[in-house]
């Protein structure tokens, strides 16, 4: 099955999460800078989410260029990917809103989880589909930091009940993690 239309959708759906999200963020009611002061939680919690979901669109790219097909298991995985994409607007504005108090916290933890989990799965999926040979399982190996961002979400979210700001600090940590294209990825595209 052709991977085309698997990619268009989900390049809508990324672009409508991030329209979602950007439209969360309500104007204050006062002209000056003080009544910016109110938002900024809100903000900083929609710049993370921007980051996160721009790392799950570029990551998503890379995987479906070494790609050759698609089945009908693999547009499920990418399905269950999107779903949990498709909470982060929810748990982003929660979070600001509350300004990341510990409950919101954790359930942004929860719902980054959930992605990263998902994630791995169509990763696996598609491996599974192009071969244990081809470029793409070549490429992806052991997914060193996949696991690491599964395992520091799931440290991050009971440490958000005590101290959510070590939390938001992992979250950010992760993300600046995924920030750089990954290399072998990379590579494997260069070299076709």
């Amino acid at each position: 099955m052709n991977k085309a239309r698997m990619e268009a959708f989900s390049d809508g759906v990324i672009a409508i999460l991030i329209t979602i999200m950007v439209l969360e963020l309500r104007a204050p009611e006062g002209v000056t800078w003080q009544a910016l002061q109110p938002v900024v939680p809100t903000f900083f919690a929609y710049v993370l989410s921007f980051v996160y979901v721009g790392i799950y669109w570029a990551n998503h790219h890379h995987l479906l260029m070494l790609t050759e097909s698609v089945n009908g298991g693999i547009l499920w995985a990418n399905l269950h990917l999107l779903f949990w994409l498709s909470l982060i607007p929810f748990a982003t504005a929660w979070m600001g809103e509350h300004h990341y108090a510990a409950t919101p916290t954790a359930l942004y933890g929860a719902v980054l989880m959930c992605c990263g989990i998902a994630y791995t799965i169509l990763e696996r999926a598609l491996i599974r589909e192009q071969g244990p040979n081809s470029r793409l399982a070549a490429a992806v190996g052991i997914d060193r930091k996949g696991i690491a961002s599964v395992a520091a979400y799931a440290v991050a979210i009971p440490i958000a009940f005590y101290q959510p700001i070590v939390s938001r600090s992992l979250y950010v940590a992760v993300a600046l993690m995924w920030l750089v294209p990954d290399s072998r990825i990379e590579k494997r595209i260069h070299d076709a």
